[in-house]
């Protein structure tokens, strides 16, 4: 199992991108946080923002933190006349296509909300639904989406129930919609899960594993407007079932040991 900590592709250690993260911490905090990966999708990118700030307003207590994964066609050029139109945008460009976890993974990186939220950036997800799921959050530490009235056709919508099941057996977690891109998380949850390559489609069981509290609400689903998908079924199962595999492994080896008492001397 390769982490994304020791993937080349997105975070290895360059004095550029170290000063970036220093100066990004150094700023006060918001209360929340949007990342969205993006591949491809420079006709999808400025409606997103546009929903966002119909959803957010003119306030100035949240971001969004829009990763570029090595794009070919103009996602960055895109990226860059949104920041120039709003500070509340952040646009991380990798050099390199390195996936949808490692994209995930910068963007929370980058992010300063004391909420952090996920979403795609295909207008699939409706931005609409986040107010709902953070207004749900109330003690727990991740809220995740599930689809309802799916926009996707009787194959893909087979496949998926059978690879959920199959998922729920095998990691000993049971999650309604792995595949949904839409969560809420508190931020010190998120930032402590390990992160590996197809991390992203274990989020709710990874944070369960280390004792986090994590529910589940209903959100809409909307046929894509632009581009095309970038999973089908043949290049997503074998790599979805490899990393099952890991996080079989990691819920085995885990541990959590339960603190009787903490002696302080005098």
């Amino acid at each position: 199992m390769r982490t994304i900590l020791d993937n080349e592709c997105a975070l290895s250690v360059d004095a550029p991108r170290v000063r970036a993260e220093a100066e990004r911490s150094n700023m006060s905090p918001c209360a929340l946080t949007l990342v969205v990966p993006a591949l491809n999708e420079q006709d999808s990118l400025t409606g997103l923002y546009r929903r966002v700030v119909e959803v957010f307003g003119r306030r100035d207590d949240w971001e969004l933190v829009i990763v570029d994964d090595g794009s070919t066609d103009e996602t960055s050029d895109v990226i860059h006349r949104i920041v120039d139109m709003d500070p509340r945008v952040v646009g991380v460009v990798l050099e390199r296509r390195c996936g949808q976890s490692t994209a995930m993974a910068v963007g929370i990186r980058q992010a300063r909300g004391r909420l952090i939220a996920t979403l795609d950036a295909d207008l699939q997800n409706d931005p609409a639904d986040l107010p709902a799921m953070i207004a749900a959050l109330g003690q727990h530490d991740a809220v995740a989406g599930y689809r309802v009235g799916r926009k996707d056709g009787f194959l893909r919508l087979l496949c998926s129930r059978i690879a959920n099941r199959i998922r729920d057996r095998v990691s000993g977690d049971h999650v309604r919609d792995t595949g949904c891109s839409l969560k809420v998380f508190r931020s010190e949850a998120i930032r402590s899960v390990p992160w590996f390559e197809g991390m992203h489609r274990f989020l709710p069981t990874l944070l369960r594993f280390r004792g986090y509290s994590v529910i589940e609400v209903p959100v809409s689903h909307h046929p894509r407007r632009a581009g095309v998908s970038k999973y089908g079924i043949r290049n997503r199962a074998w790599c979805s079932f490899l990393d099952l595999l890991a996080v079989r492994w990691m819920r085995r080896r885990m541990r959590r040991p339960v603190i009787g008492e903490i002696v302080h001397g005098a």
